[in-house]
């Protein structure tokens, strides 16, 4: 049997293997070394643990091949009189000498995951983590039991972006548990191509590929920015204030002074609406039902300058993303009229409401919008086109020449504020938001805004006034 030789891991490398978390996620930025991690640690595993039962999924069957068996089968010389181990094409698994197994699967739809009922293994890598959607690795991540010694862990790789971003980044980046979680059972290695000085020294110039690509995809990719993705169809929602941007502007203005005057940024501290000047602003709401998926309900303030404030939200998911609490229309539009007669920045207001034309649907007998007419909740019917919809939104969100926008989020609305950033390009249609993610309250949005369309901004040359001791040619 041939004696392996493992190459010198990178530091970060050496985290990844050394780490005895029940969660490991290693990654964050492309070229790290994250499937030469995953091949090691799986074989070191097999070699420690006689018996042990390793899994190893990928997306897809050719990037399982290409990233995992081929070099594997390499490494362990499977095949040649000397093998380390033993592969078998048609179970796709490899067998050690002293029982221990490395199996490989793909699971490139969510459906995919019914396959693996009933499987156990000890260990589980899922490479590039973020392609699978969170209900997907709840599947997977089920297989890993047993009544056996053996340590039961979960490895993760991934870098920013795709459908899983958001539950790895709630994990491991910002850290923020549910009921059950354990904080403590959960370890992230940020690891980029800079450390991976194998890669450094075999292709030098892979560094100045990464740095050519544009701008939100070099801070993915390059920089291990979870803040910033590819595929981003919001990319310009800036939840805090675009230093860039207005140091761009000749704006030298710090975050905090920056946020205080509502500029380069489109979430602010919510303020009291039932007082002042703006107890005179319209106020408006805008509708997607929703069942088994999320309902999404919004109200909305609009200025005496047509801009709009989304100032308070009903969300109706649970606990995991983009599953609905399953209310009836009758129990949403209860509670819609509730909080309309109780809530102190709503009640005694006139309230026009816009919502998704299929509501008022009566092939099934009584139509949603007939049931909200009942607790005296109206709607208009929304334009539902698509793309004009997304450019208002755009629209909406661009800044003017110092800093302002046409549209502002107040930081009580979480649902928008944690589901715009995710939202990406549809693969079949770019011009389009991907449906089948959790879409809901941008699909409201898009109704708000269509129904009171604007033009795009048009960004003024700023005018040069030789004397102004009162400041009075300075917007405030």
């Amino acid at each position: 049997m041939r004696t392996l030789t493992i190459p010198e891991p990178s530091d970060k490398q050496w985290l990844f293997l050394r780490d005895r978390h029940k969660y490991i996620c290693y990654g964050g930025a492309r070229g790290g070394g994250k499937s030469w991690g995953v091949r090691v640690k799986a074989v070191l595993m097999c070699g420690y643990y006689p018996g042990i039962n390793v899994m190893i999924i990928r997306r897809s069957y050719p990037e399982l091949y290409a990233n995992h068996i081929k070099p594997l089968k390499e490494m362990l010389g499977c095949g040649t009189a000397d093998a380390a181990a033993r592969y078998n094409d048609q179970r796709k698994e490899i067998e050690f000498p002293n029982g221990s197994r490395i199996l490989f699967r793909y699971c490139e739809r969510e459906k995919d995951a019914d396959r693996f009922q009933g499987l156990e293994v000890d260990v589980l890598f899922v490479d590039e983590a973020t392609h699978q959607s969170e209900d997907t690795i709840k599947k997977l991540t089920a297989c890993v039991r047993g009544v056996n010694g053996f340590p039961k862990r979960v490895y993760y790789t991934c870098n920013p972006g795709g459908i899983g971003h958001e539950w790895v980044k709630r994990l491991f980046i910002d850290r923020h548990y549910k009921d059950g979680e354990d904080g403590g059972d959960y370890s992230f290695i940020q690891a980029g191509v800079r450390d991976n000085k194998a890669l450094m020294r075999a292709q030098p110039e892979y560094i100045k590929q990464l740095e050519a690509l544009p701008a939100k995809q070099r801070a993915a990719w390059l920089d291990g920015d979870w803040n910033i993705f590819e595929g981003a169809f919001f990319d310009d929602f800036r939840t805090e204030p675009d230093l860039k941007a207005a140091a761009e502007a000749g704006c030298e203005l710090g975050p905090d002074e920056l946020r205080a005057q509502r500029r380069w940024v489109h979430v602010i501290p919510a303020f009291d609406l039932s007082a002042g000047e703006s107890r005179g602003w319209n106020i408006l709401r805008s509708y997607d039902f929703g069942y088994g998926k999320p309902f999404s309900c919004a109200w909305w303030a609009v200025d005496y300058d047509g801009i709009l404030y989304r100032i308070l939200e009903l969300y109706g998911c649970t606990d995991t993303p983009n599953e609905g609490i399953r209310w009836t229309p009758e129990k949403q539009f209860a509670e819609i009229a509730r909080i309309e007669r109780e809530h102190p920045w709503l009640k005694g207001r006139h309230i026009d409401g816009v919502a998704d034309p299929s509501i008022w649907d009566t092939s099934r007998g009584e139509s949603i919008a007939e049931t909200a007419a009942k607790y005296r909740v109206w709607f208009s019917p929304g334009d539902n086109a698509r793309i004009p919809g997304w450019m208002q939104c755009h629209y909406r969100l661009q800044f003017d020449g110092e800093g302002y926008p046409r549209m502002y989020v107040f930081d009580n609305c979480r649902a928008f504020i944690r589901t715009v950033p995710l939202m990406q390009h549809s693969k079949h249609r770019p011009e389009d938001l991907d449906t089948e993610m959790e879409d809901h309250v941008c699909d409201e949005w898009r109704y708000m805004c269509m129904s009171r369309p604007i033009v795009p901004a048009v960004k003024e040359e700023k005018k040069e006034y030789m004397i102004d001791p009162l400041n009075q040619f300075r917007r405030r």
